[in-house]
């Protein structure tokens, strides 16, 4: 049974995660959702000896440098590409407010604004466009090569080791192919929307000068919610429980432990920075040794001090409107697996079932999702955003984990629910916030019937990362599309697709690549993302046969050459420091 208070945020996963390596590889980037498998990006090591990337900086996900080369395998299906009614017709007449379902889904059918997501992949709102007219992908990796007609990735792609999410969504917004692409698909007097994972208060600036609508709530704001202390601060003011904690800062172990002692959390303790995700600021202390281990990561900062529980992590997104919080379907989240990640306790995927939280479990869970939402809408915030929820399972408690204010990589199955068919995928709910018009909605009956909905949902995916300490060149690896078990039992390419919004079946899935032929893979690089029905964890939280054998057949598609390490260069010889030569 897990024991991490803290499951791993579920950013954008397209983005690799750092290890230092013997060679010029890029630096850390700030690091799903929690985005977020395509987490923001990936890179590629340079020929050139460098040193370990810097972690003194807070970082929400590394965003690797891809080289240019192409696959030139099977490419998906052709749609049309948007509709040029929606580009350039006149917008539908309406004289009043939205006032049902009915009348919300035929706005953004005859949406007439362009609205784009930016990111380093398309993976977190990937098939939105079913739902949405004029809505569409910019991204910095294509896994389409081209094919896909809502996805756009500028041609032209110097190389850049990237520092963060939030920087390579800059590049691209200045980008002048990215700017002629945007500029096209705008009606005149249209105003485009932007909707990304990760952005500052630069991106608002960029914005703000090319005369687009970022549709997000401030990055003052964000910043300000993302931090543990802060969310943990504001839950507990409207009664929303966490694990038993103390926020405070220790000088010493010993500190540490009396500080522990006489808030009554134990000895075995979990210790959270403000600010990290994937499980690289969460620390397990039950000994002089696990501190010292991480001491300069806790001494003289302020940290999160619980008292260690056994529980099951779940996931769950919401949107926070002017009528009150939609709260999407639980899932359990899949972290820490060595098939997966190199990351102990590292964020890896989530499942969506029926028995995920029995009925009065996730009556409390949705209470207190909806009280955090709340607090959220008295901060000034609004729109999306993704809440870990704790299960003691040993009393039965829900507490609050994390709050991760933002898109999240749960988002990718979030929108294939039973209940985005019956009413609008939950990401609609953001988008009708940031719309511009009136509109009702009686978000306890939207609740209650996603409540019953869910019970028809199966869904999961798993983000595969190179686990083994390499930096390899790849040179054969599987395409973007779906696939199939063939009569021998075996995963085989069956066709390009766009999404995995049509899988029928526990006999199918959806691969989207991340990295491809030409690029590079090391210790924690995301190879891609599978997307399936069905569980893939059994009761007790190991990976299933079906899930081990789908993990195995991916990687056994890929081929790479391993690159020798570079030879290090006698101090007396270096000049200069090489982190920045």
């Amino acid at each position: 049974m897990a024991s991490n208070n803290t499951p791993a945020s579920n950013d954008d996963p397209s983005e690799g995660a750092e290890t230092p390596r013997p060679r010029r590889t890029p630096r850390r980037t700030a690091s799903a959702a929690k985005a977020t498998p395509a987490k923001d990006a990936k890179a590629a090591p340079a020929k050139s000896a460098k040193a370990a990337p810097k972690s003194g900086s807070r970082a929400r996900r590394p965003v690797p440098k891809a080289a240019t080369a192409h696959h030139t395998g099977p490419l998906p299906v052709a749609v049309p590409a948007l509709d040029p009614e929606i580009v350039a017709g006149a917008p539908p007449s309406r004289t009043h407010g939205l006032r049902n379902m009915s009348e919300i889904r035929h706005y953004f059918r005859t949406n007439r604004t362009p609205i784009f997501f930016v990111g380093a992949s398309a993976f977190n709102l990937l098939g939105l466009d079913r739902w949405v007219r004029g809505f569409s992908y910019i991204t910095y990796y294509d896994s389409w090569q081209g094919a896909h007609p809502r996805v756009f990735s500028p041609i032209h792609k110097p190389y850049i080791e990237w520092q963060s999410g939030e920087e390579i969504n800059n590049w691209l917004l200045r980008h002048h192919e990215v700017r002629a692409h945007i500029a096209r698909l705008t009606p005149a007097g249209e105003k485009p929307r932007i909707a990304m994972v990760f952005f500052d208060e630069e991106t608002e600036a960029i914005c703000e000068e090319l005369g687009y609508e970022l549709i997000l709530p401030s990055a003052k704001l964000r910043e300000h919610l993302d931090s543990k202390m802060v969310t943990t601060r504001i839950a507990a003011a409207v009664g929303v429980p966490s694990v038993p904690n103390v926020i405070t800062k220790a000088e010493s172990f010993d500190d540490l432990m009396a500080q522990a002692e006489a808030a009554g959390l134990g000895s075995d303790l979990v210790v959270q920075t403000a600010y990290g995700d994937s499980g690289k600021t969460t620390y397990f202390i039950a000994d002089a040794s696990s501190f010292n281990k991480n001491k300069d990561d806790i001494i003289g900062h302020e940290i999160k001090v619980m008292k260690r529980i056994n529980n099951r992590p779940i996931a769950v997104e919401a949107v926070l409107t002017r009528h009150g919080t939609v709260v999407g379907p639980f899932m359990t989240e899949i972290t820490g697996h060595k098939e997966l990640t190199p990351y102990r306790g590292g964020w890896a995927g989530n499942e969506m079932f029926p028995g995920v939280l029995d009925e009065p479990t996730r009556h409390a869970a949705t209470s207190l999702v909806r009280k955090l939402g709340d607090a959220l809408s008295a901060e000034g915030y609004r729109g999306f955003f993704e809440v870990d929820v704790l299960l003691d399972t040993d009393t039965g408690d829900v507490y609050l984990g994390e709050l991760n204010p933002r898109i999240s990589g749960a988002s990718a199955i979030t929108n294939v629910t039973a209940g985005a068919y019956a009413d609008i995928p939950l990401f609609v709910f953001h988008l009708l916030e940031y719309a511009g018009v009136e509109f009702d909605l009686d978000v306890d009956e939207i609740n209650d019937r996603w409540e019953e909905l869910a019970a028809a949902d199966q869904w999961s995916h798993m983000i595969i990362k190179h686990t083994d300490a390499t930096v390899e060149h790849i040179d054969v690896a599987p395409p973007t599309g779906r696939y199939v078990l063939d009569a021998y039992g075996r995963l085989a390419f069956s066709q390009g697709d766009l999404d995995w919004h049509l899988l029928g079946s526990e006999s199918e899935s959806f691969f989207l690549r991340i990295y491809g032929p030409g690029d590079y893979r090391w210790k924690g690089a995301d190879l891609g993302i599978l997307v399936t029905k069905g569980r893939l964890q059994t009761p007790t939280g190991r990976l299933s046969i079906r899930a081990k054998h789908l993990i195995e057949s991916i990687r056994a598609m890929y081929a790479a050459t391993e690159l020798a390490p570079a030879p290090v260069a006698d101090e007396n010889e270096m000049i200069g420091n090489p982190s920045t030569s």
